[in-house]
C-alpha cells in the first residue's frame, strides 16, 4: 500500500523501542500526520524510566517484545501497514555477545520475517557502528560492501550481522535498513551514558560553566577536532518516515547530515544556546575504549537524496538550539513542550 509521507491517517503500525530516543519521537511525528493507530513495544518506566517519553503521545496498546512476536502470529495486532524496528540494546559497550545476538540480531529477523511473509512494509535501524573505523567507507550505494565493513564494538558487530543476513536473503530490494549516524535531541534522558554530548554537558555547563571533551590521540586531530556527523533527532525522523511512504526506496541508507562537525563545533553550540561563552576542558578518554573510538564518521546521503528526499536538513547550530532551549531548559519530552517540528530560532 502507498503511504503518503505527509498523511499517515488512518495507518495502524508498529513502533518497537516506541518509549525510547528516536522512537519516542517518531510516534510523535506519527501523531502529528494524523496516525494514532500505534502500538508501542518497550520496556517503559522498568529499569530506565523510559515511560516519560510517551507522556502526550497517543497510541492504541504498549507490548513488550515478546508479546509482539506472540501477537503477530496470531494475528491479533489487525491489519498492518507498517513495522518500524528501532528497539535494540544500544549500548556500544555491552561484552555480552549473546545478549547482543538474541536482542539486535535474532529479533530483528524474526520480524523481518514476519514482515515479508504478511506484506507488510518493514524498516529497521541499523546503525553507522557498522562502518568502523571507516576505512572501508561510508556508502550505503552498493551493498556488497556490507562484507568488507569492521565494526569496532559488538554492538555494532551486532547491527552488522541484520545488515548481512538482509543482504544474503535478498531483502534488501523489499525492506529499508536505516545506518543512523549521531543522533541527538530531546527523549534521550533516559540513555545514560549513552546520551548525547548535548544532553550529557548541558547540565554541567550550567553548575561549572566548563563542558569536557575527550584529548585526540591520533596526530592527524587536535583535541576536539575529532569529527562526527550530528543530526537532529526530528531530521532523523522526517528521512525514517520518508522512506517508509516511498515503495521505490528499499536497501541500505545513511541517515545523517551529509557533514562532519567537530566536538568542538558542538560544544560551542551549546555554549550559544546558553547564552555563555564557550569554556572546554580536554580530558584524558578511558584506555579501555581508545581503540575503538571514531575519529570521523560522515554519511554519504547521496542515495536518500536520489530517492528523492529533498527536505533541507537542520544546522547544526539551530539544532542545538531548538533542543536546549525548547527541551532541556524547561524540562519537556516532545510530547508534552508544544513546541512545532521545526527548529524555534532563538536571538
Amino acid at each position: 500500500m502507498r503511504l503518503k509521507a505527509g498523511n499517515w491517517k488512518g495507518k495502524r503500525v508498529v513502533v518497537t523501542g516506541g518509549a525510547g530516543f528516536i522512537g519516542s519521537v517518531l510516534v510523535w511525528e506519527l501523531n502529528r500526520r494524523g496516525c494514532a493507530d500505534v502500538a508501542v513495544v518497550d520496556f517503559p518506566g522498568v529499569r530506565d524510566g523510559k515511560s516519560a517519553n510517551l507522556a502526550g503521545l497517543q497510541y492504541i496498546d504498549l507490548l513488550d517484545p515478546a508479546e509482539l512476536l506472540s501477537r503477530l502470529s496470531c494475528g491479533s495486532l489487525g491489519k498492518l501497514d507498517c513495522i518500524f524496528h528501532l528497539g535494540a540494546c544500544s549500548s556500544t559497550t555491552e561484552t555480552n555477545e549473546q545478549y547482543l545476538r538474541e536482542n539486535n540480531y535474532e529479533y530483528s529477523r524474526k520480524l523481518a520475517e514476519w514482515a515479508l511473509r504478511a506484506g507488510v512494509r518493514f524498516v529497521y535501524a541499523s546503525s553507522a557502528a557498522t562502518y568502523g573505523d571507516g576505512s572501508a567507507g561510508m556508502d550505503d550505494s552498493n551493498p556488497a560492501q556490507l562484507e568488507r565493513l569492521r565494526p569496532l564494538n559488538l554492538y555494532g558487530q551486532s547491527k552488522q550481522w541484520m545488515d548481512l543476513h538482509a543482504w544474503r536473503e535478498g531483502w534488501l530490494d523489499r525492506i529499508v535498513g536505516l545506518k543512523y549516524f549521531n543522533v541527538f535531541g530531546p527523549n534521550e534522558n533516559h540513555k545514560g551514558d549513552m546520551r548525547s554530548l548535548v544532553c550529557k554537558s548541558y547540565a554541567e555547563a550550567l553548575k561549572s560553566g566548563v563542558i569536557p571533551l575527550f584529548k585526540s590521540y591520533r596526530p592527524e586531530y587536535r583535541d576536539g577536532e575529532q569529527k562526527r556527523d550530528f543530526l537532529y533527532v526530528k531530521d532523523a525522523v522526517a528521512m525514517t518516515l520518508y522512506l517508509a511512504a516511498t515503495p521505490t526506496a528499499n536497501g541500505i541508507f545513511n541517515i545523517g547530515s551529509g557533514a562532519a562537525r567537530t566536538w568542538n563545533d558542538l560544544a560551542r553550540a551549546v555554549f550559544a544556546a546558553l547564552g555563555r561563552a564557550p569554556h572546554i576542558e580536554y580530558i584524558e578518554m578511558p584506555a579501555a575504549i581508545r581503540d575503538k573510538y571514531q575519529y570521523f564518521t560522515e554519511a554519504n546521503i547521496g542515495k536518500l537524496r536520489a530517492a528523492g528526499y529533498d527536505r533541507p536538513i537542520t544546522s547544526l547550530e539551530d539544532a542545538v538550539r531548538d533542543y536546549v532551549v525548547n527541551y532541556l531548559v524547561p524540562g519537556r519530552t516532545v510530547g508534552t513542550s508544544g513546541a512545532g517540528f521545526q527548529p524555534v530560532a532563538v536571538r
